[in-house]
């Protein structure tokens, strides 16, 4: 057991304050303590120590009937992330600000060898650096279709990928001289809701990647689950038909068999065995001309997506569900399908909310927010400290 030091709650304290000026900015000092909850003289002394840092700059002067006009604080734009989103074919690289906003960004083939991929992202942020000079660069995230042992700190399992077992992180660590936060795509898509969306409430939240294969991310009691190993949500890799096609995994049947973009084409085949058939992004564009083979491919598709999401729904119950995928665009025509055979399969009372996530850009998003919450503390814990604060202030 380990008692609450001073330092620890001078460090809560600032993990409050400076998430509270990251989701209310601008927000002036007296506002920060009467929401937070805490005595003026402790927020001025964290907010000029978050100045001092760079963290924090002072923006504009408020307005008041009468009194000392109140100064307001912002974060700092000027301190930037670099991000990559790793897929089998594509890998995008950008640079982002800390309030998540894009201000380069890039796509690559993704390399064959986990090596030559180091080495290729490590040119590519270098350039971003030398383009960017005005920036300071507080670290590199990175998503990728795999699952990353924090122990061991090595990428465990990404069969999308076909990597051999290789110090990915730290290669990368050494090429650029900074530190290279690693996260599985559909872990860094729920920081990107917890952090940039409107998920304050939620407790119990699952995002489902939907790409070449499924993944997905688990909030589960305002915690990020991780498990043995990183693996704690592997559901695309969980068996539905041991007599199935083979997947990526070594498996036979397994959920992303069926439900991934790359059974969509394999169904379209089997229904127009032409030897050029279309890519997923086709079939999109199909469906929207009134293509009936597209559309009922993509149709069992996500008849396939839904029907995964009820061992979601059995095991886990979460409040939300959050599909991230080139689906989504036409979630108009597909969604209904996936909330439909979720709900045929609920056991007691109503199924959860299902819906897209906000934008195309959620895994990137994730990865901006996997490097800052290791200065903002765990962002869940300072989302219920926040509310707890708002709560006791009100």
């Amino acid at each position: 057991m380990q008692v609450a030091s001073s330092e620890t709650a001078r460090d809560i304290n600032r993990g409050v304050v400076l998430n509270l000026i990251r989701r209310r900015q601008p927000i002036s000092r007296a506002d920060l303590a009467r929401v937070s909850g805490l005595q003026r003289s402790t927020v001025s002394l964290i907010t000029e120590q978050l100045i001092r840092e760079r963290w924090v700059v002072n923006g504009p002067l408020g307005r008041l009937p009468r009194g000392r006009r109140p100064t307001f604080l912002r974060l700092n734009e000027r301190r930037a992330i670099l991000v990559a989103d790793l897929r089998p074919a594509i890998t995008t690289v950008a640079v982002a600000d800390v309030n998540g906003r894009f201000l380069s960004q890039e796509a690559l083939a993704t390399p064959a060898h986990p090596k030559a991929a180091a080495e290729s992202l490590a040119a590519r942020f270098k350039r971003f650096m030398q383009a960017h000079p005005d920036l300071v660069f507080e670290g590199i995230g990175i998503s990728l279709p795999g699952r990353f042992d924090e122990r061991t700190q090595r990428v465990v399992f990404a069969p999308n990928l076909k990597w051999p077992d290789f110090d990915f992180k730290g290669t990368l660590e050494r090429a650029t001289g900074m530190r290279v936060e690693l996260e599985n795509a559909a872990n860094a898509c729920v920081l990107a809701e917890i952090w940039f969306g409107h998920t304050e409430k939620i407790r119990d939240l699952v995002v489902v990647t939907v790409s070449e294969g499924v993944g997905t991310g688990v909030f589960i009691n305002g915690q990020l689950a991780r498990g043995l190993n990183g693996m704690a949500g592997e559901f695309g890799h969980v068996s539905i038909n041991p007599e199935g096609p083979p997947c990526t995994c070594g498996g036979r049947g397994c959920w992303e068999v069926y439900a991934s973009n790359r059974a969509a084409v394999r169904y379209y085949h089997e229904s127009s065995p032409a030897s050029d058939g279309p890519t997923f992004h086709d079939l999109l564009a199909l469906a929207d001309t009134g293509d009936a083979l597209a559309v009922r491919a993509l149709e069992r598709m996500a008849r396939a997506i839904g029907s995964g999401m009820r061992m979601i729904v059995a095991g886990l119950a979460p409040e939300e569900i959050v599909v991230v995928g080139d689906i989504t665009r036409q979630w108009h025509r597909f969604g209904p399908v996936i909330e439909a055979e979720v709900a045929a399969g609920v056991l007691v009372g109503k199924p959860p909310r299902i819906r897209p996530a906000e934008g195309l850009m959620a895994r990137l998003r994730g990865t901006v927010a996997l490097v800052l919450q290791k200065h903002f503390r765990p962002s869940a814990r300072d989302v219920q400290a926040e509310k707890v604060a708002s709560q006791r202030a009100v």
